[in-house]
């Protein structure tokens, strides 16, 4: 193997006890290419997949470069973010599926979630207090008095 840095190999040529890697400064170049040409692969919105086939490499080998290289790392996540920016524009000015934006917007971290909040002002709707053995003892003396 040629140890020299002009070969083009972004990171460790071999894997340790593994076969080489693919990931290349070119395929790095390329996949930063990506961000600016996602629409020539009929991708609406960049993505892990529209990545993926861009490069023409499986979507775990994507993961694993990100694991490999910051550049490669950062590239991703600056896909990521693009894409997060337009599903966040394309949502709001009507231009995207609603459904399909909601669906997405998950992958970075928005969610339709809703709280509520089963108290009242006066406290009449407080959550009941535990049955300890003293409470209930008062009840059951109660309930003998009672009947």
């Amino acid at each position: 193997m040629n140890d020299d840095a002009s070969d083009g190999v972004a990171s460790e040529e071999v894997n340790k006890g593994g076969r080489p890697t693919k990931l290349t400064d070119e395929l790095i170049a390329k996949a930063e290419m990506y961000l600016v040409d996602y629409m020539s692969n009929d991708d609406i919105v960049p993505s892990v997949a529209g990545l993926s086939c861009y490069l023409d490499v499986a979507k775990s080998s994507i993961y694993k470069y990100r694991d490999e290289d910051a550049r490669f790392s950062d590239t991703l996540e600056r896909i990521e973010s693009l894409q997060e920016k337009m599903l966040l524009k394309g949502g709001l000015m009507g231009d995207f599926n609603p459904t399909i934006t909601k669906l997405m917007m998950s992958n970075h971290g928005y969610s339709e979630k809703q709280q509520v909040d089963n108290t009242s002002s006066d406290g009449s709707m407080s959550p009941p207090q535990p049955l300890t053995p003293e409470l209930a003892k008062a009840i059951s003396k109660d309930l003998d008095d009672e009947y």
